[in-house]
């Protein structure tokens, strides 16, 4: 994609279809006139006179407990300067989006028109009754520093300035991890701290607070090393100026332990490298290139331990590991402030964490075998789900403990509960789905190319490296629309129906008769079959031309299961296909089956469709627990539709005691955890958290999924075939392209599973 269309494509996704990434959603009923009364005249007096009455019943009647200003002037944002408030706005939107995402805090971004500090101290004070905390965003340096400062003094709610905090935390973590894989003291350690922005002098102060010395750092800026002998050093450059007898970055690196790079790009040399100590430790953290490129760096020196702030090498310096769990934390104990030692006690939980086995989910995520601690893993994954269940309870003891928290918590294990119970309401299967896929592309075969849905989405998998796609259809419509929508990439496009592919649809039609001569299949009937596009791609899949298959989009899904299921078949001991469909609803992540292929299926077949899924599930590294749902509890219908359920779990105890499965169920009962433990505690579900439904028939299963998807707008993968010997997989009729993307990660897993298992 050229520079222009990532433009226009970034400018649309602000703008349409609503513009901006966040939105005030009510938390109360407001259907009847009873309801609007409450929560507005004449009910919402009682709580105005509670807060009156005691001013802390704020917290109870208000969404001020959970509510974070993301505030800034405009002064310093990103790489693009002093730009403005107003231009700031997108990315203050997008700060709150992820505060959301990560810690279900909700924010009003507040963009402020104003240099002048006393003039941003006085709005940030005047609004502060709003809200339950400030995150400082995008302030320029110094007076970012003074504009913290006074409102950490002046304010009794929690103030950060992340561009200062946020990367000083995540990278002492990852500093104290990386110093003790070196087998190096923080206290004996040279460091080379390159820029003396906001960003830097914060981690220099930090490492200071865990034991760094100041007569071992250098900082330098864009002048060279900062020395003592240097006129008009700011109060904070001068807090680390130096007297040792060096000028130039090339200098001070010989002999250094550990470089921490808040600069610029390619200033470090290979040369510089190996004039470092042994085990040298190198934080490469500008955006979005490097001080030193990370490849460069690891061919230079084989003993190098190497973070960046990319995405794309190990041991990521995301701030993301940070803020949202650090304002958690403090807002759940209605903490005053964010202080040292709330800071230092998420450096050391973030530092412990990665010391910790880490959780399948997030293997699966990352394309790994098995995360260990070591070189090229001493910080945890940004998609780790257990960051909110470790950072926020350690932020908040640290407040209790240095006495700053105005509610302690003291149920510990019931907070700790109570914050994975909020990870439910994202999307982040989606993220680890793209970023598994990422690890290891896969040639995908899009049947239907000449759609330009389809095409879009084959441009966003192959520009993402989600996959390699190849396209089918009729080549002057793709190529047309190609130019349309500036897909300029060397991609296979491939038309079934020209005489450049006579002889491959040949060979392809051979091995079809071949396999299909006994049961009315003539040469000629098979090369007829070949000019159908859904036959080629899938004749792509068996004969190894392409690793998976995806189709669909714009035929009725009975007419393309048919001949998938004759060309690729089965896999070996599967008796019946199935599908199910994930959906991303409020309580997390949902599978639902079979809901595209088995109209009735007998009591065997819903069990075996429930092995089926669980399989699935446990691909995308979630723990199974299964409902099988019925308009029945337990024996309470002696009807054969309830019957046939009862039976298959029966069958599915008795062969298969260890999966956590049980019905037949309603589906109030298999979804409402307490009603289900009060009135059947004999089940093995009760006391757990249902994640995947299997339904007795087609219609229900269907039925669900639709109404989920169109009533709760709740997204939807699938539906994903299971049972089949090849990756097909096989879209519904009109799918969205971010539905055929997402497809398009199934597959491309699918076919890495298969491989896995191939190897084994």
């Amino acid at each position: 994609m050229s520079k222009q269309s990532k433009r226009i494509e970034a400018l649309v996704y602000h703008a349409k279809p609503t513009p901006g990434k966040i939105k005030v959603v009510p938390t109360k009923k407001y259907a009847s006139q009873r309801d609007l009364s409450l929560a507005y005249s004449p009910g919402v007096a009682e709580p105005c006179l509670e807060i009156e009455k005691h001013v802390d019943n704020v917290y109870k009647y208000t969404a001020k407990g959970n509510l974070v200003a993301v505030i800034s002037n405009g002064t310093a944002v990103l790489g693009l300067g002093n730009i403005g408030p107003e231009a700031s706005k997108p990315v203050m939107e997008g700060k709150g989006l992820l505060f959301k995402i990560f810690a279900d805090i909700d924010v009003f971004d507040i963009e402020v028109d104003t240099e002048d500090i006393d003039a941003f101290i006085e709005t940030v004070k005047n609004i502060a009754p709003t809200f339950g905390g400030i995150n400082l965003e995008d302030i320029k340096a110094p007076e970012a520093f003074e504009i913290e400062r006074r409102l950490k003094e002046e304010l009794d709610i929690p103030v950060m300035h992340d561009d200062q905090h946020g990367t000083a935390i995540i990278s002492a973590a990852a500093l104290l991890n990386a110093l003790e894989l070196a087998e190096k003291s923080i206290e004996d350690v040279k460091i080379v701290v390159s820029g003396a922005g906001a960003a830097a002098v914060s981690c220099t102060r930090l490492y200071k607070a865990f034991g760094a010395k100041s007569e071992n750092i250098v900082m330098l800026d864009s002048k060279g090393v900062i020395r003592k002998d240097r006129d008009n050093l700011t109060t904070q450059k001068a807090e680390f100026a130096t007297d040792r007898e060096i000028e130039t970055l090339d200098e001070a690196m010989t002999n250094a332990d550990v470089f921490i790079g808040l600069s610029m790009a390619d200033i470090v040399t290979p040369a510089m490298l190996k004039s470092m100590s042994k085990n040298p430790i190198v934080f490469a953290m500008a955006n979005p290139n490097p001080e030193i490129d990370y490849k460069l760096a690891v061919d230079t020196r084989d003993d190098i331990i190497m973070a960046t702030g990319r995405s794309d090498h190990p041991n990521q310096v995301n701030n993301v590991l940070g803020f949202p769990f650090i304002f958690r934390g403090a807002l759940d104990v209605r903490a005053t402030k964010i202080n040292e030692a709330m800071k230092m006690a998420a450096v050391k939980a973030l530092s412990q964490l990665a010391k910790e086995p880490v959780p399948e989910q997030v293997n699966i995520a990352y394309g790994e075998t098995r995360l260990t601690f070591g070189k090229e893993y001493i910080i945890p994954k940004p998609f780790d789900p257990r960051l909110i269940a470790e950072v926020p309870p350690a932020v908040a003891k640290a407040a209790i403990e240095s006495g700053v928290a105005k509610e302690p918590i003291e149920d510990w294990r019931k907070y700790k509960d109570t914050l994975l119970e909020r990870l439910g309401s994202d999307n982040k299967l989606v993220r680890l789905l793209i970023g598994r896929a990422r690890t290891n592309p896969k040639h995908v075969v899009f049947a239907e190319a000449d759609q330009l849905d389809v095409l879009k989405a084959a441009q966003i998998v192959y520009e993402d490296d989600i996959a390699h796609p190849i396209l089918l259809g009729r080549k002057d419509t793709i190529l047309k629309l190609m130019e349309e929508i500036d897909f300029d990439a060397n991609v296979p496009i491939i038309d079934p129906k020209s005489d450049e592919e006579l002889e491959r649809k040949n060979e392809y039609a051979q091995a079809y008769w071949k396999k299909h001569k006994r049961q009315g299949v003539t040469v000629y009937s098979a090369e007829q079959k070949m000019r159908e596009r859904n036959f080629f791609a899938a004749m792509m899949v068996n004969e190894g031309d392409a690793d998976a298959l995806v189709t669909g989009y714009s035929r009725s899904y009975p007419t393309v299961v048919k001949p998938m299921l004759e060309l690729i078949g089965m896999a070996d001991g599967v008796s019946r296909v199935a599908t199910t469909n994930v959906m991303m609803t409020q309580r997390g992540p949902m599978f639902l089956s079979d809901t595209s292929i088995n109209i009735d299926p007998s009591a065997k077949d819903l069990a075996r469709i429930a092995r089926m899924t669980s399989n699935v599930t446990r691909m995308f590294g979630i723990e199974p627990v299964t409902a099988m749902i019925s308009y029945s509890n337990f024996g309470s219908s002696e009807n054969p539709r309830a019957e046939k359920v009862k039976e298959a779990v029966e069958y599915l105890h008795k062969i298969y005691p260890d999966m956590i499965v049980d019905g037949e169920l309603q589906t109030d009962f298999a979804l409402n955890a307490k009603m289900l433990q009060d009135i059947f505690p004999f089940s093995k579900l009760a006391g757990r958290k249902v994640n995947t439904l299997i339904f007795p028939n087609l219609d229900a299963a269907n039925i669900t999924y639709k109404l989920l998807k169109e009533l709760n707008k709740a997204d939807s993968i699938g539906p994903i075939m299971m049972g089949m010997r090849k990756p097909v997989h096989i879209l519904q009729l009109g799918a969205s392209v971010d539905e055929i993307v997402n497809m398009t990660a199934i597959a491309v897993i699918d076919a890495q599973e298969r491989e896995k298992r191939q190897h084994k």
